[in-house]
């Protein structure tokens, strides 16, 4: 075989592998538009997967969290001299406090449901008192500069005094513990309310009250129409500190007046030394806050219209 012929053949052995080559070169654009595709999936997956981990971490987190506390609460109460009962006996106690909330014994020893209930009433009243009160003068302080520098130095004055140091004011104007207890709540309650609404009308966009001054507008509809809406989410935030301090307030007034209360509840306990009813209470009135609290945001959601 001369040089010719096996060039012929080598010529030969390899133009079947370029045909090939060349065949798998042209059905590769073929497969190219499906990768977009599977990009896709991969990366929905990936975000899927995301989305799981922080869904479990939002749920886990709060969990460990109280879990930690249990454990450092039972650590604490087998340690000193044990009069502190641990997790599972207040958990007893609660279970056996709460199968009859609403018993009544006589007017001295009735069910926490009453003692829960008559807290919540002073509450609303005193901080119903203080909203129909605090709102209106909020809006006429924020409104009118020359009555913001009248109360102004009054309310920076006032504002700090310790919510007790009302108390005897109340015990001496009406000789009486309830309405000293109201008084209180109306007077702590107030300031939140009074601040928040002032500080949302000061920041309403002049130009809107001097486009309400050209249609020449009266007072309540600027109030109405303009000030309102603009100085709702302050009033809200406002409404929502009040009502923390109005409980914080009515249990420590309920402990110096006696009677029917939560506080006064929380109060005949220690007299007793009663150390698991004393937790018991002190997760109630949690609980009870945190309920205020969560009405109150939602109520705020439902009015936000931004």
């Amino acid at each position: 075989m001369n040089a010719s012929t096996m060039s012929l053949s080598s010529a030969a052995a390899v133009t079947p592998s370029a045909a090939e080559a060349t065949a798998r070169i042209a059905e590769a654009p073929a497969a190219a538009p499906t990768a977009p595709g599977v990009l896709a999936k991969e990366q929905g997956a990936a975000l899927a997967r995301a989305q799981r981990r922080r869904t479990l971490a939002r749920w886990m987190a709060p969990v460990l969290g109280f879990v930690v506390f249990l454990l450092l609460w039972q650590a604490v109460a087998q340690s000193g001299d044990k009069q502190l009962p641990g997790p599972l006996p207040v958990w007893e106690a609660a279970v056996k406090l709460f199968s009859d909330p609403f018993y009544v014994n006589g007017p001295n020893d009735q069910g926490i449901g009453w003692n829960i209930l008559s807290s919540l009433q002073r509450v609303a009243l005193g901080f119903g008192l203080a909203a129909l009160v605090g709102i209106p003068l909020g809006f006429m302080i924020g409104r009118f500069s020359f009555l913001n520098q009248m109360l102004d130095p009054l309310i920076s004055l006032l504002r700090p005094v310790s919510p007790l140091a009302w108390l005897p004011i109340g015990l001496v104007v009406f000789k009486a513990a309830n309405p000293a207890a109201i008084w209180t709540i109306f007077i702590c309650s107030i300031w939140p309310m009074v601040i928040n609404t002032a500080v949302g009308v000061r920041q309403v966009p002049q130009d809107y009250l001097n486009v309400a001054r050209v249609l020449n507008l009266s007072e309540w509809t600027v109030m109405r129409k303009i000030l309102f809406p603009s100085v709702l989410p302050y009033m809200l935030t406002g409404v929502r500190l009040a009502v923390g301090t109005a409980w914080l307030v009515i249990v420590a007034a309920e402990m110096l007046t006696g009677g029917q209360g939560i506080g006064f509840w929380l109060w005949d306990e220690w007299n007793n030394l009663n150390m698991a009813n004393i937790l018991i209470a002190i997760f109630v009135i949690g609980i009870v806050g945190l309920g205020l609290e969560a009405l109150l945001v939602s109520i705020a959601r439902r009015f936000d219209y931004s």
